[in-house]
């Protein structure tokens, strides 16, 4: 038991934030978790989980959140986990600059406003833990999700970035890169792409006929694992003396991380391309 540790989880409405804050919780935590709507409160709450409302677009409902958790634990938090997260789906060319902007707010600036806010917590108690769950997504582009990609390529340079500066000062930062996992983002996924690209169109038309199978849940990923895979390296990114800066989770993301730094670039891309 690791009795006394708090964390703040991001999108705990379902999928893996729902499955971590119950798991961490049962492993006694005190867990703070947000979600977007209200309707989503109770369930978490009702596992003894203290729920607050955050959306990372919103920077002044980040703030009010860091103010809130800080206030009830006396100024401390030993774990950030940022999870919430969508993928815009669509060819580069039919992203508009706002959708593309939607998508780092949600994915990317966000995310760097709550940790810019936590770090000086955690500097101030000479200790803590950020795990930021990227993707493989984030090491390896696919076709089709440049924003996506993007977004979480700019997360992955950040955290880094954070953690050789952070480096002796009792702070770790983690990445979790998953692969498929079982979680609602496919259907979010599908209607971010319904409402922002105009496919029927577009010179990709033909390419996103093929993809909606995909997006609607009618091809399973190979691969695709339950969220306790995700909870398994949290824990050690939580726990672990030495934490490492990348957890990739499922044999896909592994294989993928394993082929880039095996193959040419150009081949390497071909068959992701081919595979995408």
């Amino acid at each position: 038991m690791t009795s006394g540790k708090t964390i703040l989880i991001t999108g705990s409405s379902t999928g893996i934030g729902a499955f971590c804050a119950r798991a961490l919780r049962e492993k006694g935590w005190r867990v703070f978790a947000t979600v977007r709507h209200e309707e989503d409160r109770a369930r978490l709450e009702a596992a003894g989980i203290e729920t607050f409302l955050m959306d990372y677009a919103d920077l002044g409902s980040i703030r009010r959140l860091v103010a809130d958790v800080t206030a009830r634990t006396g100024g401390t938090l030993d774990a950030l986990f940022n999870n919430g997260a969508y993928g815009q789906t669509g060819a580069v060319e039919d992203l508009t600059v706002e959708v593309l902007k939607a998508q780092f707010d949600a994915n990317f600036f966000g995310w760097h406003e709550l940790t810019r806010l936590i770090v000086p917590v955690m500097r101030r108690q000479g200790h803590g833990r950020i795990v930021q769950c990227s993707s493989i997504l984030g090491v390896v582009p696919a076709p089709y999700r440049g924003a996506y990609t993007a977004s979480k390529f700019a997360l992955e340079g950040l955290s880094i970035t954070l953690r050789m500066e952070l480096a002796g000062t009792g702070i770790h930062v983690s990445l979790i890169e998953p692969g498929p996992i079982e979680s609602r983002f496919l259907a979010t996924a599908l209607e971010k792409f319904l409402a922002n690209i105009d496919y029927h169109n577009s010179v990709h038309a033909a390419s996103y006929e093929r993809q909606l199978g995909r997006l609607k849940g009618e091809r399973r990923a190979k691969g695709k694992l339950g969220p306790e895979a995700v909870m398994a390296v949290l824990e050690k990114a939580l726990t672990s003396a030495n934490p490492k800066a990348h957890y990739p989770v499922t044999t896909v993301a592994k294989q993928g991380m394993l082929l880039k730094k095996l193959l040419p670039a150009d081949m390497f891309y071909r068959l992701i391309t081919r595979v995408g």
